[in-house]
């Protein structure tokens, strides 16, 4: 009986044990043939690996003789051809026989690592608006990976919806290049406006100046919403005051609530509503 993390799949059962599978844990596929002698060198080499991971990984082997349709789907030229699957999508391939340090090196970038797990963790709680745990996510990756782009604007967003502006300032201030580095720009309004009262919040008798502060105010208390509909008030009263400076905290908030949040993107319309 052969082990569960390595199986035959055929035209039949593919979309299930590789397909829907591959949701929930990486697929390597290997197409092959009874009489292709690279595939029978190839075979070994991917079967003792799958035994070593112990289950991160699924084995597929499909017979392209016998699965001609499968070999014509995914576009199999020539054989061994290995594919990866991830969340459904092939995401690497080869083709032929490869040293068994490639394979690994192969398999170490399609398997994830404990830290890709938290940082998805990360995510999955900045999602969930638990800025707290989302935010000891995230640096944790960082203490195990200075410097890591994408951790540090998760670090950066959960202190700015705890409203610890001056913390994420500093991150912000020395954030790295990288993909994520125009989402860190657009976070910077609020951390200067949120440092800024952090020093000291001066009495005004400007009304529109009062409605603003206590605005940064409620987002220190965590109520994202409430400050939302202070700043769009201010900027309904006045779309010039302080030089922009509210529109451009809205953009920030906005920005850590992600654009797929419904809540941001009824926000976003009031905010475009009054801007334009």
């Amino acid at each position: 009986m052969g082990l569960p993390f390595i199986i035959n799949v055929t035209e039949a059962n593919f979309d299930y044990e590789v397909i829907e599978f591959s949701e929930r844990a990486p697929v390597v596929v290997d197409f092959w043939a009874e009489w292709c002698v690279p595939c029978k060198m190839l075979d070994p080499v991917l079967r003792k690996l799958a035994e070593e991971r112990d289950g991160e990984f699924r084995l597929a082997r499909v017979n392209v003789d016998e699965n001609q349709k499968l070999a014509l789907r995914f576009n199999v030229r020539g054989i061994p051809s290995v594919k990866a699957f991830r969340e459904g999508k092939i995401v690497a391939e080869f083709t032929g026989v490869q040293p068994e340090s490639n394979i690994r090196k192969f398999l170490d970038e399609l398997i994830p690592t404990h830290l890709d797990l938290t940082l998805e963790k990360g995510h999955y709680l900045l999602d969930a608006q638990d800025w707290h745990m989302a935010h000891q996510a995230f640096q944790e990756v960082v203490q195990e990976r200075p410097g890591h782009p994408n951790a540090l604007l998760g670090m950066a967003k959960t202190l700015l919806a705890m409203g610890r502006g001056t913390e994420a300032r500093d991150i912000l201030n020395a954030f790295p290049v990288s993909h994520e580095f125009a989402s860190a720009e657009k976070l910077k309004p609020l951390a200067t406006a949120l440092a800024r009262i952090e020093k000291e919040l001066p009495e005004t008798n400007d009304p529109i100046e009062a409605t603003y502060n206590h605005s940064l105010q409620l987002i220190k208390l965590g109520n994202l919403e409430a400050a939302m509909d202070g700043i769009l008030e201010v900027l309904r009263k006045d779309k010039g005051f302080r030089a922009g400076e509210p529109r451009l905290v809205m953009l920030s908030l906005l920005e850590i609530l992600g654009p797929n949040n419904p809540i941001a993107r009824q926000y976003q319309k009031e905010l475009a509503s009054i801007l334009f």
